[in-house]
């Protein structure tokens, strides 16, 4: 989903909005520095558990009724998709408790979250923003970017559509404000493509110093 290299996975990386994913039990075992941020974090491993049982059914018959947003080559079918899913979110329930304990699951959501600046290399956010883009407006799209660029010089968000397979209407604006105030601001194609079309996401880089002297120089 973000092209990592290997030296990317090396780095100090802060995933957003990660949710009940297996990303961050994964990397700690294969000795990487992970620390993942959702509000999602301040419930027990029990009630998680428990949510993940009462949504399941209801995600997986969504996916059914709209089969044709999803590309169906590397996942082959509804019921691979739900084994691949369920397998994560249990390994992501076994490593929680004690990633918790060990300051790697952290109760915290954009758009402000509890680090120093420069705590971090990369932040990645997936499947969260741009995806909910009749929720989150284009302001909150910017404040959270900018935060992510706050604690991580290098930010990366997957995918840019919204819900229902389409390109979210919030991109090109967003870029053109980041742009606007200094930050290096890309759309990079990914070798990763589930929802049909989304295989591109953004990348921005750490805002210009003497850009943004000049900009605010007027």
């Amino acid at each position: 989903m973000f092209a990592l290299s290997s030296d990317d996975l090396h780095k100090r990386i802060v995933g957003c909005a990660d949710g009940p994913a297996s990303f961050n039990a994964e990397a700690t075992e294969a000795g990487l520095s992970v620390v993942s941020c959702d509000p999602l974090y301040r419930f027990s491993a029990d009630e998680i558990r428990q949510r993940i049982s009462e949504t399941s059914d209801i995600i997986i018959e969504q996916t059914r009724g709209n089969q044709d947003e999803f590309v169906w080559t590397s996942i082959r079918s509804i019921e691979e998709l739900r084994q691949l899913r369920m397998g994560s979110m249990e390994r992501f329930l076994a490593d929680y408790e004690i990633g918790k304990q060990k300051g790697r699951y952290v109760d915290a959501e954009l758009p402000i979250l509890p680090f120093a600046g420069g705590t971090f290399d990369l932040a990645l956010c997936s499947h969260f923003l741009f995806l909910y883009s009749e929720q989150f407006r284009e302001d909150f799209h910017v404040a959270a970017i900018r935060e992510m660029s706050r604690v991580a010089s290098d930010v990366r968000i997957f995918p840019l559509l919204a819900v229902g397979a389409r390109r979210s209407s919030h991109v090109d604006p967003v870029c053109q404000r980041l742009q606007e105030a200094g930050y290096c601001v890309t759309i990079e194609q990914v070798p990763y493509e589930f929802q049909r079309g989304g295989s591109q996401m953004m990348q921005v880089g750490k805002a210009d110093r003497d850009a943004m002297a000049s900009i605010l120089a007027g």
